[in-house]
C-alpha cells in the first residue's frame, strides 16, 4: 500500500435488517436458498459501497455471507459435528453450546473462495479477507477427538494453509487471521500458538495480519474488561515472540481502552493496524479523538506502518452507528495524513 496512513476495519460490519437480525451475533438468515446467496451478495455489495463512501482504503466483504467469524468456517468441515454440542467455557469468559470435533478435521472444499472473487470482481481497491486462526478456532469447540489443543490447532493451521493459499490466487491483498486467544492463553502463544500461527501463512506472498483485540462490544466482553485493572498489559506476553514471526501486520486495540500506548515499541518493525475506533459503545468518535489516537501511536511506530483501524468487528452496531465510525476513521487519519505531508 502506497498511500500514507492507508485505513481499514479489523472485521464484521453490520447487515441489513433484511438479511439478518440486526446488532446480534450469531443472527439466523432471514432468507433461504437461492434468495439467501443472492441476498448475501446484495449485502456485501452495500457493505463495500458504504466503506468505499466513506473513503476506507483497504476494503472487505465486512463478513457479510457469515453468521460468526469463527464458526462459519468450521461448519465447512469434516470432523465436526454441529449437533453434537456441548458446553464449553470460551477464552475463560463465558460459557456457550458449542460443537464437537468427533474425527480427523478436513476441509473437502473451499469455504470462502468464491465470495473473496466476488469481492475483487467489485472493486479496484487492495482488499482484505479475514480468518479465524487456529488457537481461536479450538477455543470456539469442544475436541473429543484428538483431546489435545496443541494437535487440534496444528491440524487447522493445515486447512486455513489451504484456504489461505486459494484466497491469494482469488486476488485478496491481505489475509488478516482473528487470534483474540492470544489475549488469554499467554503460555500456549508462546509455546505453540505462534508456529501454528506461522503455518497457516506458509507459502503466501500477499501480506498477512493477526488481529488480537479484547473481543466484540457484548456484555461478557465488557465485563471482563472491568476486572483487568488501570492497565491492560496482556499484548506485552506475546509480543516479543509475535516480533520474531514472519507476520507482516498486527492489529491492536487502542481506542478507549487502558492499553498503555509504550506496548508497540515491543513489535517496532511491524506494520500495525491501530484500533482508533471504539465498537463497544454507540458514541460516534470525533475526527480529532481518532487523530489523537494515531498520534500517541506515532511514538511507537513509524508513520509509513500504521495502519488506522476499528478496534474489532461492528456487526453488533447500528448501521447508523457504524457509518459515522468510518467516516470518523476516514475523517480522522486524514487530519494526521494533513500534518504528517506538510
Amino acid at each position: 500500500m502506497t498511500k500514507l496512513l492507508p485505513t481499514s476495519t479489523a472485521g464484521s460490519l453490520p447487515k441489513p435488517s433484511w438479511l439478518a437480525q440486526p446488532e446480534t451475533l450469531w443472527s439466523p438468515w432471514k432468507l433461504e436458498g437461492q434468495e439467501l446467496i443472492d441476498g448475501k451478495q446484495d449485502a456485501l455489495r452495500v457493505s463495500l459501497q458504504e466503506q468505499q463512501k466513506a473513503g476506507i482504503d483497504i476494503v472487505s466483504d465486512g463478513e457479510q455471507t457469515r453468521q460468526h467469524f469463527v464458526t462459519t468456517f468450521i461448519e465447512h468441515l469434516d470432523g465436526v459435528d454441529f449437533e453434537q454440542r456441548k458446553t464449553v467455557k470460551i477464552r475463560d469468559r463465558y460459557d456457550a453450546s458449542v460443537p464437537s470435533v468427533v474425527g480427523a478435521v478436513s476441509r473437502q472444499k473451499p469455504v470462502f473462495v468464491e465470495d473473496a472473487k466476488f469481492l475483487r470482481q467489485q472493486t479496484d481497491k487492495p482488499i482484505k479477507w479475514a480468518l479465524p486462526g487456529p488457537m481461536t478456532m479450538i477455543d470456539t469447540l469442544y475436541d473429543g477427538h484428538y483431546q489435545s489443543r496443541e494437535k487440534l490447532a496444528w491440524e487447522f493451521a493445515k486447512i486455513l494453509n489451504q484456504e489461505a493459499r486459494e484466497l491469494e490466487a482469488a486476488g485478496v491483498d491481505i489475509i488478516q487471521f482473528d487470534e483474540p486467544a492470544f489475549n488469554v492463553f499467554f503460555d500456549e502463544v508462546n509455546d505453540w500458538g505462534i508456529a501454528a500461527l506461522e503455518r497457516a501463512i506458509e507459502g503466501l506472498k500477499c501480506e498477512t495480519a493477526v488481529h488480537i483485540c479484547y473481543g466484540y462490544g457484548i456484555k461478557a466482553n465488557t465485563d471482563w474488561k472491568k476486572t483487568l485493572g488501570s492497565e491492560w498489559r496482556q499484548y506485552e506476553e506475546v509480543f516479543p515472540r509475535l516480533r520474531q514471526s514472519n507476520i507482516d501486520i498486527v492489529s491492536l486495540e487502542c481506542q478507549n481502552s487502558r492499553v498503555p500506548m509504550d506496548l508497540i515499541e515491543l513489535i517496532r518493525g511491524k506494520k500495525v493496524m491501530i484500533g482508533a475506533i471504539d465498537v463497544a459503545t454507540n458514541t460516534i468518535e470525533t475526527p480529532e479523538q481518532v487523530a489523537d489516537t494515531l498520534r500517541k501511536a506515532l511514538q511507537f511506530v513509524d508513520a509509513d506502518k500504521l495502519y488506522p483501524s476499528t478496534n474489532c468487528g461492528m456487526a453488533p452496531l447500528s448501521r447508523e452507528v457504524a457509518r459515522g465510525k468510518l467516516n470518523a476513521l476516514s475523517a480522522g487519519a486524514d487530519i494526521l495524513r494533513r500534518e504528517l505531508l506538510a
